[in-house]
């Protein structure tokens, strides 16, 4: 009876120790992205140019930029509603560097330089190929 005791006790350690057992430094995951927000928006800094997309942990997205940053929260002024909003770490899910993309003026640029390409090959192309005597080059 006690040989059957022992045994029960040492088989119910070994399978607690194995996997019912957590160490008592170890982080949990909500600590590591906590961290890992933290680190992200001391990064990014702040000030009017550390512009930020921050989403919350209940979906809500803000955009802005961050005024002031603490250890366990960070103050943003929202461009939407034009007033600081204090948020925890531990509140958001994910914060994006904002104006990362490309800006409209970008774009612009982009699309007359193809349209000068264009318009260039459709001018030159005819004098280039002399009528399609060549069989060479472009033509």
């Amino acid at each position: 009876m006690l040989r059957r005791f022992f045994a029960v006790m040492l088989a119910s350690i070994v399978l607690l120790s194995a996997f019912g057992i957590q160490r008592a430094g170890a982080k949990t995951t909500s600590d590591e992205a906590t961290d890992k927000i933290r680190t992200k928006v001391q990064k990014i800094g702040t000030g009017t140019n550390a512009k930020v997309e921050v989403k919350l942990r209940d979906n809500t997205v803000m955009k802005g930029y961050i005024t002031e940053s603490n250890q366990d929260s960070f103050t943003m002024f929202d461009k939407y509603s034009g007033s600081d909003k204090t948020i925890s770490y531990a509140d958001t899910t994910s914060v994006k560097k904002g104006g990362s993309g490309i800006s409209a003026k970008s774009l612009i640029i982009i699309g007359a330089v193809a349209a000068g390409v264009a318009i260039t090959w459709i001018a030159v192309k005819p004098m280039v190929c002399d009528g399609g005597a060549q069989t060479r080059g472009p033509c």
